[in-house]
């Protein structure tokens, strides 16, 4: 036994479980033990989130994206189940999970700073080396300008990292 108290038992189970599930997720556990990323670790990532920003308005949208990545090949649009915007839009939401778990809210498919600092603060939890972590964002979302920015839904996984 720990010799925690009812009530002590009561508040660290809710400040692991931040989506309100009922359980505490290893991920949930891992990004509550861990926190947020370090400063070193979050300018990479306000590096990805300006290169997705296109038109420099501080969040994401599906007109950002448009450019940089196509669903065409996407097996349910390829299928006639959904259209590309729809499949965006899934992308968008990828980003915006974390934060609305967090914060209560709903995916609007707009993704604000926050809620990209937060998705790879998810992330970051579970990388232990911040080199490899710098490794990972640069093979990603391409930063050095190495590779053709051009991607499409089959050859990027569907999501950036």
């Amino acid at each position: 036994m720990l010799g925690f108290s009812e009530g002590q038992i009561a508040t660290l189970f809710r400040t692991f479980d931040f989506d309100h599930s009922g359980l505490i997720e290893y991920q949930e556990f891992l990004r509550t033990i861990r926190g947020p990323m370090n400063p070193a670790r979050e300018a990479i990532v306000m590096r990805c989130f300006a290169k997705m920003d296109k038109d420099g308005n501080g969040y994401i949208d599906i007109n950002d994206i448009k450019g940089v990545y196509t669903a065409s090949k996407h097996p349910d649009v390829m299928s006639g189940k959904k259209t590309e915007n729809q499949i965006l839009q899934e992308f968008l939401e990828t980003f915006e999970l974390h934060h609305s778990l967090r914060a209560n809210g709903a995916p609007d498919h707009i993704v604000t700073k926050d809620e990209f600092i937060e998705y790879y603060n998810n992330i970051s939890c579970s990388v232990d080396n911040d080199q490899y972590f710098s490794v990972m964002m640069n093979n990603a979302w391409n930063l050095d300008g190495s590779r053709v920015t051009k991607a499409s839904w089959a050859n990027s996984g569907g999501a950036a990292a």
